[in-house]
């Protein structure tokens, strides 16, 4: 069989399909080469992910990634979350073709940059290069400034 049953699984019953209209972050990457497009929006509050949808124009295995992948981030800290890589979205599959790891690849560069948007909208930095190395020097200070701003929110 070409792919696993957690792929077919994931395409045939996609988890979290659908627009998050007041989304806290909103990123989006697409392949031109095989035309997969995939946006990952997310609803963050006290620095977890509360809920996170997708909609992507793609094959099976863009589908399947991007279910699978917001399967990983949802309920998870924003750090957590950053660490996310293609190759975790494709072992949570049980696998993918070699000429369908680009998919993988999509799911974690959407979720990348919708993380980018939620840092920018908080007015925090993130690296452009997206290291995680920079990212864990930033992630204590930024879930810090996240808490007093929810808590300034609160009161």
């Amino acid at each position: 069989m070409l792919y696993s049953e957690t792929v077919m699984d994931h395409f045939t019953h996609p988890r979290n399909v659908g627009v998050i209209e007041d989304a806290d972050g909103v990123g989006e990457a697409g392949n031109p080469v095989c035309g997969d497009i995939m946006k990952i929006y997310l609803k963050v509050k006290d620095d977890v992910i509360t809920d996170v949808k997708f909609i992507t124009f793609g094959c099976g295995s863009a589908i399947a990634s991007s279910s699978m992948a917001t399967e990983l981030i949802k309920g998870k800290p924003v750090s957590e979350a950053l660490k996310l890589t293609n190759k975790a979205v494709a072992e949570a599959l049980d696998g993918l073709p070699a000429y369908k790891m680009h998919c993988s690849v999509l799911a974690e560069e959407a979720i990348r940059a919708a993380l980018k948007d939620y840092y920018e909208k908080k007015g925090l930095p993130f690296d452009e290069a997206g290291s995680l190395a920079t990212q864990a020097a930033t992630v204590p200070a930024a879930e810090d400034k996240i808490k007093k701003e929810n808590q300034t929110q609160a009161e």
